[in-house]
């Protein structure tokens, strides 16, 4: 791996990794305060793969080369642990949506990137993102889970599971509570499934309602690479569980 500086990005004083052809990442303990662990380098399935494999994920920002971050703390979540509202409860137990699992691929990486959101112009999930995730939910790594009211999808995630663990990257809703009701019953599922661990990646005040916490990056890489390291479930997923059923899989209302 070539290392370079880029000085536009040297705040704290360490070195940024520019990444030439090599499939392969410094540690991301070696990120900068910013938590940018290299820059550059492509989206191949390859490389996506390897980078989530190391508790490494990547964020495009306009004017800059690719950025690929180990952030520190890091936003985290133990599945069997997620907390969910009285009112999330009771919109789950209506029963009005249907959830399904790499049904649908293709069509929520579009409707997220689409999604409007709050003070962010565009998206960060460029075309060439996209088909770097496309290929990797075609080896069986990148999943999405669908909502769906009647025939239409009202809402979805995707992430990269790997091992026990869940990374999720982004999520959509044109109904209300629609993502929060498919993210509820791939938690339920995670958790029945024994995985340990939801990388949320950085704060969001959403996933802060479902008990998602800011892990310091020493307890999250061991989590993680201990997950990492036991047998995962390729992909196409299906959901066995309504959301109802999964919700019972996750803590009792306080």
């Amino acid at each position: 791996m070539e290392r370079s500086v880029c000085a536009s990005l040297r705040r704290s004083g360490m070195p940024v990794y520019l990444l030439g052809k090599e499939l392969a990442f410094p540690a991301p303990e070696e990120a900068n305060e910013e938590g940018i662990v290299a820059v550059g380098g492509d989206v191949s399935p390859e490389r996506l793969l390897i980078a989530y494999q190391n508790g490494i994920f990547p964020w495009p920002a306009k004017g800059y080369p690719l950025l690929w971050f180990s952030p520190d703390p890091r936003f985290a979540l133990v599945p069997a642990e997620a907390h969910v509202s009285r009112s999330l409860r009771k919109a789950i137990r209506r029963g009005q949506l249907r959830v399904t699992a790499d049904t649908a691929f293709e069509e929520v990486i579009a409707a997220c990137a689409q999604a409007p959101r709050p003070y962010q112009q565009g998206t960060w999930i460029t075309n060439e993102l996209r088909e770097g995730y496309l290929g990797l939910h075609e080896l069986g790594y990148a999943h999405s889970i669908e909502a769906w009211k009647d025939d239409k999808l009202v809402g979805g995630l995707y992430g990269v599971s790997l091992g026990r663990t869940f990374a999720g990257e982004s999520m959509f809703a044109s109904e209300p509570d629609a993502s929060k009701i498919a993210f509820t019953t791939l938690l339920g599922h995670l958790a029945m499934w024994g995985f340990t661990t939801v990388d949320c990646q950085v704060y969001t005040e959403h996933l802060a309602r479902f008990g998602a916490t800011m892990w310091p990056r020493d307890r999250f890489l061991s989590q993680w690479r201990r997950a990492t390291s036991e047998a995962g479930i390729l992909g196409p997923w299906r959901l066995g569980l309504t959301p109802q059923e999964a919700l019972a899989e996750l803590r009792p209302e306080m």
